[in-house]
C-alpha cells in the first residue's frame, strides 16, 4: 500500500500491446545521433538471475529476443565480445544476414559490422572458424604484456590492438574503437566483460531480456567481478522501454549521468 507522498506505482502489463515490425523496432533501437559514441550491451537472464542455461545464453532466448539481438547487430558499427563467449557460443561466418547487410549499405554503413574480441591472454585459436570464416578482418583487443608468440600468430588473421599494459582497460577499449570511427558499440558478453565495463563506468546502455524461466541457481549473473574486487557505487539507469512477447520482457536502460 502506498502512503501519501510515495512515488506512484503504475501498471504496464497486461495492457493493450501494438505489434512492432522490424522497421518500428529499428527506429526504437537506433541511436539518436550516430556521431555520439555509445557502448550498449545486450544480455538475457532467467527470472531467477542466471545468464545461462546449461552453459549457454542462447538457451534462455526466443524468437523475439533473437529479432532484437539481430537488429542491434544491424545498427552497430562494431560488435564487442569476450574471447570466451566467441568460443562458447560458436561465432563463425557472417554475423548479419544478407538483408541486414543490404540495409546497412543503403544507410551508409559498412556491409558488416567490425568485430572486436577482448582477450587479455590472446587465447583465441587463429585457425578457428571465427577467424577463417570471418567476412571482415577481426580486431583483437588485448594488453601489452600478452605473449609475443601468440600476438604474432593472431596478427596474421586480425588487427591486434593494445588497450592497456597489464590488463585490458575498458576506457581504452572505447577510446580505441572510437578512434577508428566505430562509435556505435554493441557488446554481447560475457559476464566478466560486462562487469569490467560497469566497474569502469563506460557502459552507456543495457538491453536486458528477462526470460520467463527459472534456472535454479547454478549459472552466473549477467555481470561478474573478480572475487577480490572492491564494491562499486550503484550505477543509476533510466528505463527507456519494455517490450513483451510470449511472456518474455525485453527492456532497454540508459545510464543516468
Amino acid at each position: 500500500m502506498s502512503g501519501a507522498g510515495d512515488e506512484p506505482i503504475g501498471q504496464i502489463f497486461p495492457t493493450a500491446v501494438a505489434a512492432l515490425d522490424d522497421d518500428a523496432l529499428l527506429a526504437l533501437l537506433a541511436p539518436a545521433d550516430r556521431a555520439v559514441p555509445r557502448l550498449r550491451a545486450n544480455f538475457v537472464a532467467s527470472i531467477d538471475g542466471s545468464a545461462t542455461a546449461e552453459g549457454l545464453s542462447g538457451s534462455l532466448g526466443g524468437p523475439a529476443d533473437r529479432t532484437v539481438f539481430d537488429l542491434m547487430r544491424q545498427l552497430c558499427d562494431v560488435i564487442v565480445v569476450a574471447a570466451g563467449t566467441v568460443a562458447a557460443e560458436g561465432y563463425a561466418g557472417p554475423l548479419v544476414p544478407a538483408a541486414a547487410s543490404a540495409w546497412r549499405v543503403a544507410n551508409g554503413l559498412a556491409p558488416h559490422p567490425a568485430v572486436a574480441v577482448v582477450t587479455g591472454r590472446l587465447s583465441p585459436d587463429p585457425e578457428s572458424e571465427f577467424f577463417t570464416q570471418s567476412p571482415v578482418r577481426p580486431l583483437v583487443l588485448t594488453a601489452a604484456w600478452a605473449d609475443a608468440g601468440r600476438r604474432r600468430a593472431l596478427s596474421e588473421v586480425a588487427d591486434v590492438i593494445d588497450c592497456g599494459s597489464a590488463t585490458v582497460e575498458p576506457g581504452l577499449i572505447v577510446e580505441s574503437l572510437v578512434a577508428r570511427g566505430l562509435t556505435q558499440m554493441h557488446c554481447e558478453g560475457g559476464p566478466s566483460l560486462l562487469g569490467a565495463l560497469i566497474e569502469a563506468d563506460v557502459l552507456d546502455a543495457l538491453c536486458l531480456t528477462i526470460s520467463p524461466s527459472l534456472e535454479g541457481g547454478s549459472g552466473p549473473r549477467i555481470a561478474v567481478q573478480p572475487g577480490d574486487a572492491a564494491p562499486i557505487d550503484l550505477r543509476a539507469m533510466r528505463l527507456d522501454h519494455v517490450l513483451h512477447a510470449s511472456g518474455m520482457l525485453l527492456t532497454q536502460y540508459t545510464r543516468a549521468r
